[in-house]
């Protein structure tokens, strides 16, 4: 790649990482760029992991720090995604892909009305107790999700947290901070299905982490200190622009101008 290549990836992985913080889908820029630099989608989809592995990992060792979440509390959510994003990475190369993103972006629009309609549930600040079977619903839930989130990643954040804030009951920030410890676990056993399937390449990775990482570790501040509101905003906003995305209509647009 040139120097302003480099550059560009830096900016895009900067960006993508503090909307991954913040709400998801930041990998519906990463992974378009990844492959106008060249990359075929298989490799694009497994490179793109190294930025988000990084990224999550700084922000959950953020929110650790400003002592948002304890990782005991993160274990009975993790597992089941864990779980999930195996089978996912190792059904990566068999579904068919666009029928997923239409069904995905279906979600979503239907998930943005309801953060729109519903926002009490979004913008509390302290958790609500479940009962025990609702929280087994949740885990079948995180299992699935985490199917998802090993097959293409894009859009997992804001899965995961509806599943924490609706489903589980947790406030906003928190379970922003879960979502994150989440999402670098579960990245982390993609990556490596992808690594021994060679399916990754290092310095495209490497570039893009750098960016990432400094934007998940901003976004975990501004989390922190700005509140659910915030928050629930750039995650309206991610969530309609993954949906247009998924559907086409946002190249569309962009390509009428």
């Amino acid at each position: 790649m040139e120097w302003y290549m480099y550059l560009a990836v830096i900016v895009a992985g900067l960006f993508a990482g503090f909307v991954n913080t913040l709400a998801g889908s930041g990998s519906l820029i990463t992974l378009p760029l990844l492959m106008f630099l060249g990359l075929p989608a298989n490799i694009a989809n497994g490179t793109n992991r190294i930025g988000v592995f990084v990224q999550s990992a700084v922000s959950s060792l953020s929110f650790r720090q400003q002592k948002i979440f304890s990782f005991h509390d993160t274990v009975w959510m993790a597992v089941p995604a864990v779980a999930g994003s195996l089978a996912g990475s190792l059904l990566a190369v068999r579904i068919n892909e666009r029928i997923m993103e239409l069904l995905i972006a279906g979600l979503l629009i239907f998930m943005f009305f309801v953060i729109l309609y519903k926002p009490e549930k979004w913008l509390r600040e302290h958790a609500v107790a479940i009962s025990t079977k609702r929280r087994w619903w949740v885990i079948v839930l995180l299992f699935f999700i985490g199917v998802y989130g090993g097959f293409i990643q894009a859009g997992v954040g804001i899965f995961l947290l509806a599943a924490l804030v609706l489903g589980a009951g947790e406030g906003l920030t928190k379970a922003n901070a879960h979502k994150v410890l989440i999402v670098t676990l579960l990245t982390g056993i993609a990556l490596f299905v992808f690594i021994i399937s060679d399916q990754v390449k290092y310095m495209y990775g490497i570039v893009l982490a750098v960016g990432q990482g400094t934007g998940g570790w901003l976004a975990s501040k501004v989390a922190v200190s700005w509140g659910p509101k915030v928050v629930r905003v750039v995650l309206l906003v991610a969530v309609m622009a993954s949906a247009l995305k998924l559907t086409g209509v946002l190249d569309l647009i962009v390509g009428l101008f």
